[in-house]
């Protein structure tokens, strides 16, 4: 490979890192060939896969990695521990040349209930079926042993190995072990517990398992209360704990569990021009292969449509022989062995909100990276977003925003700030001092801005905005509205960014009358709405404190004639402040700025005619 190859190379790798999302995942590099050479995972993904291709990175293992990386892949989960639980199955599936630390062929462990006539629970890293049933599996081995002791404590499931049949109970074969005595079991072998009871435990237990806790809970709190009714406060505090480490516990991975094995996942994110399927694969109860396809859609095809043709052409190239395969919505089609599930909750709901919130990334990052290489495209969907929002006639390419800013009506003023293409427009900002309104007016001093702005604007032929945004609720978008549309006759919409009760913006409001235009606070077009606001606010009170301090920095020596800057200053820079100038006698004003000058500011301060000493 040539130098100017290889910085092609890394050029496009680090394109591709700077639109990583910063979720949770697992990352995936492969070389020239297309073959996975590492698997690694991440807390934030853009932060860990851009610290490969910094300049100061000196691992020769770490440099000879990055010489090999040719493409880049990822999966987004929702907990760094899930993060953790993909990498290892897909370890395991694909054995990186490089992962060498992570070839040991170890798992995660899990939990498992025997089938046995008084069954056993306890941890194991084997997986047999034929045993039992099992739960898990746990990365975060804390967890697992606190939900075991809490089991333990909870029903004393027995410990012991040897079998124990009902024929061996009736005959009196078994003997109670230690774990009896010590009060660690009920002693079923000997008939101390009986069968149901046992048994009735051991649901409980599974039920805690799966992490059905609700009703488990509210049987412990029921006991704790009657154990406190009956006085007996200590047996109440450790059902007590209990119910608190129950309470608490929340150890169930999601993305992966032994209930769901050589399964199928789809999801469809889709816009106008695109659709964008998700697929996920799970054999033994892990997922093993994650992959987003992007379909170019020919003639508006409809989600169903689309899933129909991804499943087939997917399925095909991944070799997937899966029965079962799940869905967002019913599919129009039949495949010969394969049923098709529509989850509504449980470990497959979860796994297809997983697939829904890959594909949605996705779909997220070509955007981003489509708009990075045209920011135009970026300013244009907003606008149309806004357009759709607002439902207005036109994309709205001028945005315009106004703001008071006042101390109880002294030196009161407002700012008109101009977006074009969704970008501050700077030069075409506007300051205006308040001319017409006395005292703390806020809404006849917007009523006075906007009736000069666009009066001017109407005679100069100057270009109108296409919306008005007023900050504030329905009284602002009221006051404006009334400038605009009833003196001056002009066709401008007027929405308004209404705060809550903690002064936080939290609603677009549109509308005659106004109404609240749904709209997530989140989301990016809402964001940049308040960064509208954020911009007028900061022109306004910046005017604002400007003008204030002008007005400060006036003291009662500007009004006397014959007294400019310079003598000002100097009178200040020896007396300090105003008020000792007038005490000072007028040698002391002579020594300072000259006999002539003196006398003109000692006349002017002369209170009541009074000589001072000196004169």
């Amino acid at each position: 490979m040539t130098k100017e190859e290889n910085e092609k190379r890394l050029a496009r790798l680090k394109a591709i890192v700077s639109n990583l999302p910063t979720k949770p995942g697992s990352y995936q590099y492969y070389d020239e060939s297309g073959t996975i050479i590492y698997v690694g995972k991440a807390k934030n993904l853009k932060a860990r896969v851009s610290s490969y291709f910094h300049k100061e990175v000196d691992r020769f293992k770490t440099k000879v990695l990055v010489s090999k990386i040719h493409d880049i892949t990822y999966t987004v989960v929702n907990t760094e521990e899930d993060a953790l639980l993909l990498e290892n199955s897909l370890i395991k599936k694909y054995k990186p040349k490089y992962n060498i630390l992570l070839k040991d062929g170890k798992t995660y462990p899990s939990i498992c209930v025997t089938n046995e006539y008084f069954p056993r629970i306890f941890k194991t890293r084997t997986i047999n079926r034929k045993w039992g049933t099992y739960y898990g599996p746990y990365s975060h081995i804390g967890s697992m042993y606190a939900v075991l002791d809490l089991i333990k404590k909870l029903y004393r499931p027995r410990t012991c190995r040897q079998p124990i049949t009902r024929e061996g109970i009736e005959q009196g074969k078994y003997k109670p072990c230690l774990e009896w005595h010590i009060h660690n079991c009920g002693a079923p072998c000997i008939g101390k517990q009986s069968y149901e009871d046992y048994q009735e435990c051991i649901a409980q237990a599974r039920e805690i398992l799966r992490g059905n806790t609700r009703e488990v809970q509210r049987m412990l709190y029921r006991r704790m209360q009657e154990l406190a009714g009956e006085m007996r406060f200590e047996e109440a505090e450790v059902v007590k704990q209990r119910y608190l480490l129950l309470d608490g516990f929340c150890a169930k991975s999601e993305v992966v569990s032994h209930t769901i094995t050589n399964v199928d996942v789809f999801s469809v994110t889709d816009d106008e021009h695109a659709a964008f399927v998700n697929y996920l694969h799970v054999t033994n109860g892990s997922i093993n292969q994650a992959q987003t396809f992007e379909m170019k859609k020919k003639l508006g095809e409809t989600t169903d449509e689309i899933l129909q043709i991804a499943i087939l052409q997917i399925r095909e190239r991944m070799g997937s022989r899966s029965r079962e395969i799940i869905v967002p919505q019913p599919v129009d089609m039949t495949l010969e062995g394969v049923t098709f599930t529509v989850p509504q909750r449980g470990d497959k709901r979860t796994l297809l909100e997983l697939s829904e919130m890959n594909g949605k990334q996705y779909r997220f990052d070509r955007l981003k990276q489509a708009e990075k290489l045209n920011p135009e495209q970026k300013a244009v969907r907003l606008m149309k977003e806004i357009q759709a929002a607002l439902k207005l006639p036109r994309m709205p390419y001028q945005i315009e925003m106004f703001d008071n800013s006042n101390i109880q009506g002294s030196d009161a003023v407002a700012a008109c700030v101009v977006f074009k293409k969704m970008k501050p427009s700077k030069k075409d900002y506007r300051k205006y001092i308040i001319k017409t309104v006395t005292g703390p007016d806020d809404y006849a001093s917007m009523q006075e801005v906007v009736r000069r702005r666009y009066s001017r604007m109407v005679d100069e032929g100057q270009p109108l905005p296409d919306l008005i945004i007023t900050d504030g609720g329905q009284g602002q978008m009221s006051v404006v509205r009334s400038v605009v549309e009833g003196e001056l006759g002009l066709d401008i919409p007027i929405a308004g960014l209404a705060k809550d009760d903690r002064h936080r913006t939290n609603e677009l409001l549109y509308g005659q009358p106004p109404v609240v235009v749904g709209m997530k606070t989140d989301s990016e077009l809402f964001r940049l709405l308040t960064h509208l606001q954020d911009e007028v606010h900061r022109f306004a009170i910046t005017f604002h404190r400007d003008k204030r301090s002008k007005h400060a920095l006036h003291s009662e020596l500007d009004d006397i004639r014959g007294i400019g800057p310079k003598t000002r200053d100097a009178l200040l820079k020896a007396f300090k402040s105003v008020k000792r100038i007038k005490e000072a006698d007028i040698q002391q004003l002579t020594d300072v700025i000259g006999q002539a000058k003196a006398k003109v500011v000692w006349e002017h301060f002369d209170n009541g005619g009074q000589m001072k000493p000196g004169q």
